[in-house]
C-alpha cells in the first residue's frame, strides 16, 4: 500500500455572469481533458450537479465536474484550478485535498 496525496478540483458550469450554463457538458468535458493533458497529469473526473447559495442569497443548482489527481504538485494543481476557472468562465473553484492509501489489483485470466 502506498500513501498518496489527492487533489480534487470542483469546477461548476454555469456561467459566472450569465448564472447559466452556456455550452454542452461534453464540451467541458473535453477542455478539462486537454487541460490535464498539456500538464502531464493523470487524472480521474466524474459528472455531478450540486446546488449553492451565491453571496446575495439566491440559490442556484448546477452540472458540476470534479477532478481528481494523485500525487501533484500543489503548485500544479493551483494552476490547473486557475485555468480552469478562467477556461470555465467561473468565480471560483473549489480544490480539496486528502491523504489516501493507494493500492492497485493486478490479476489476470488465461484465455
Amino acid at each position: 500500500m502506498q500513501r498518496s496525496r489527492q487533489a480534487t478540483i470542483y469546477i461548476g458550469l454555469n456561467d459566472s455572469i450569465s448564472k447559466e450554463q452556456k455550452f454542452d457538458t461534453k464540451r467541458y468535458v473535453s477542455l478539462l481533458k486537454n487541460v490535464c493533458q498539456s500538464y502531464h497529469v493523470a487524472f480521474s473526473m466524474s459528472e455531478m450537479t450540486g446546488g449553492y447559495f451565491h453571496d446575495d442569497g439566491t440559490y442556484v443548482e448546477e452540472n458540476t465536474l470534479v477532478l481528481m489527481m494523485l500525487d501533484v504538485p500543489d503548485a500544479v494543481v493551483q494552476e490547473i484550478a486557475t485555468d480552469l476557472c478562467t477556461f470555465f468562465h467561473q468565480e471560483s473553484v473549489m480544490v480539496t485535498y486528502s491523504d489516501a492509501d493507494v493500492h492497485f489489483v493486478k490479476e489476470t485470466i488465461e484465455i
